[in-house]
C-alpha cells in the first residue's frame, strides 16, 4: 500500500512556525503536539524565514483563470488529436 500524503494550510504552516520561534516550546516538542515529523517543521521554519509572508502560496485560486482554462483546453484538443491519428491509421488502406 502506498502512503498518503498530508497536506496543511498555509494558516496551520503559519501558526505551527510561530509556535515554534515565539513560544516555550521546542521544535521537537511542538513537531509531536502537532502529529508532524521534525524535518517537516524545520523545513516550514525555514522557508518562513527565507521567504516571510510568501512562504506557504498554497493551492489556491490560479493566478491567471484565463490561461488555466486554456490548458485544459489544449489537453482536450491533444487527446482528441490523437484519437483521430490512430482511426486514420486503422482505416486508412495500407501501402504495401
Amino acid at each position: 500500500m502506498g502512503t498518503i500524503k498530508q497536506s496543511y494550510t498555509a494558516e496551520f504552516k503559519q501558526e505551527a512556525v510561530r509556535l515554534v520561534t515565539q513560544g516555550d516550546v521546542t521544535m521537537a516538542q511542538a513537531a509531536r503536539d502537532l502529529g508532524l515529523s521534525y524535518s517537516v517543521l524545520a523545513r516550514w521554519k525555514r522557508e518562513s524565514l527565507t521567504k516571510g509572508d510568501q512562504a506557504f502560496p498554497g493551492k489556491g485560486r490560479p493566478e491567471n483563470p484565463e490561461l488555466d482554462r486554456l490548458r485544459r483546453e489544449v489537453e482536450v484538443l491533444r487527446q482528441e488529436r490523437d484519437i483521430l491519428k490512430k482511426a486514420v491509421g486503422i482505416f486508412s488502406p495500407r501501402l504495401r
